[in-house]
């Protein structure tokens, strides 16, 4: 394997990791990680580290299947909230670096359907909240 690939493959892992919090590297924009560019350059996508980890956090009673830091997209398979009965898969997109509402979209289903918006809300809003919570344990206020 010539030094180039290894260079590129080493670079892409690296980028990756960043891009979930992993090395706890963040702009000075209200926590936003700046992911690399894609191999053919056409776009940079930021995500907001704060959000990314309140919804792994949150939603950690659901087995992860694909974790996408390139597009803010998680994808959850099918769990039970701890003292529930009901199985839930989720889909959570963060797209934007703000620490705001707006930069997140959780897609919550149980396995006859979509679930009531009033549910759907009520994760977002845990998953905002706790993202405020590690932002202030951060320190960074």
């Amino acid at each position: 394997m010539s030094l180039f690939v290894k260079a590129i493959g080493t670079s892409a892992l690296v980028l990756s990791l960043s891009g979930c919090g992993f090395f706890g590297g963040a702009s000075s924009q209200d926590g936003a990680v700046r992911q690399s560019q894609r191999v053919s350059g056409a776009e940079s996508v930021a995500v907001n580290r704060y959000i990314w980890a309140a919804s792994l956090d949150v939603l950690s009673f659901l087995p992860v299947q694909s974790v996408d830091p390139f597009t803010g997209v998680i994808v959850m398979g099918y769990g039970t909230p701890p003292g529930g009965s009901r199985p839930y898969s989720a889909t959570v997109y963060v797209s934007d670096p703000a620490l705001d509402a707006r930069s997140l979209n959780v897609a919550l289903q149980t396995q006859s359907g979509p679930v009531p918006r009033e549910t759907q809300r009520a994760i977002e809003d845990a998953i905002l909240t706790r993202a405020r919570q590690l932002r202030i344990a951060d320190g960074r206020l």
